[in-house]
């Protein structure tokens, strides 16, 4: 099947296979998989042009309910940390658009700032995984409680703990986030949660509902940015049947890995998400740098 606005030819159930699997694995600590899906689209199916990190936001709209959803159904959405990654990574989330298109249309030079990003994420995560920071041994269990929700910060109760998160460090960190994001075509998803779990100390099986309604509306931004663009800028156009097909299985992955997450370990997510974190950096700056 020909792809048309990308020239990627493949098989539809490739793309489909592909997002359903990464999803499935990076859902469970609240990140879409679209920072993976991104080398595939460029590695594997030679999708090069910037219209890439915009069919990459078009994934995450269509992938992100199935998870966004289950989080919610079983009380594990945190609605004023939703609500802080929301506002503060919209605006940076549209800048990153344009300066994906205007700065950063040579993919060689796009691998190199993706690669050195990520580099960045996987060692602080890897700092916080080392001293214990990455959450339980044993997979926890219930809702996420809010005990208060205050102009300067707000308080909630999980798995027998008390958290507190200050707004201002948290909005400055997800303005930062946004703009790379944006840029990087990823909704922001797979560079906040590290440095929540890392940075804030705040449990991954608590912060990953919210993490995920983040990268949907950073993301719903972005491709609405990208789709602006297209109209004076054609390789900023995104592919949209490549993303959909992307999308379709991405929501049925994110589904399945939100049911599964509360099974599964805080620092077995951890020492996984930190594995694909370098190992996604140094092919990217392997590719940028040497290709």
């Amino acid at each position: 099947m020909l792809f048309p606005v990308s020239g990627v030819e493949c098989s539809p159930l490739l793309p489909f296979a592909a997002a359903l699997c990464i999803s499935f694995a990076t859902s469970m600590a609240g990140i879409s998989g679209a920072f993976l899906l991104l080398p595939f689209q460029m590695s594997v199916l030679g999708y090069t042009s910037p219209g890439v990190s915009a069919t990459n936001h078009l994934f995450n709209v269509v992938a992100c309910p199935g998870g966004v959803w289950r989080f919610w159904r079983e009380g594990r959405l945190l609605g004023p940390l939703a609500r802080v990654v929301l506002t503060g990574t919209l605006p940076g989330a549209l800048l990153g658009a344009v300066l994906r298109v205007y700065w950063l249309p040579d993919p060689r030079a796009f691998k190199v700032f993706a690669g050195l990003l990520l580099l960045a994420v996987g060692w602080r995560f890897l700092r916080g995984l080392l001293r214990g920071g990455s959450g339980a041994r044993k997979a926890p269990a219930g809702e996420v409680r809010l005990l208060s929700d205050g102009p300067r910060e707000f308080r909630f109760a999980y798995d027998g703990r008390e958290y507190v998160v200050a707004r201002r460090p948290l909005r400055l960190l997800c303005l930062a986030i946004g703009l790379a994001g944006g840029m990087y075509g990823v909704g922001g998803g797979s560079l906040l949660s590290p440095f929540l779990v890392a940075l804030f100390g705040l449990p991954v099986h608590a912060v990953a509902g919210a993490v995920l309604l983040g990268t949907l509306g950073t993301s719903l931004f972005g491709a609405l940015g990208f789709a602006l663009l297209s109209a004076f800028v054609d390789a900023a156009t995104p592919d949209w049947l490549l993303g959909l097909s992307f999308g379709l299985g991405g929501l049925c992955g994110m589904y399945l890995g939100a049911r599964c997450q509360k099974h599964v370990s805080g620092r077995a997510i951890g020492w996984g998400l930190a594995a694909i974190l370098f190992f996604t950096a140094v092919r990217y700056l392997g590719q940028g740098l040497w290709t």
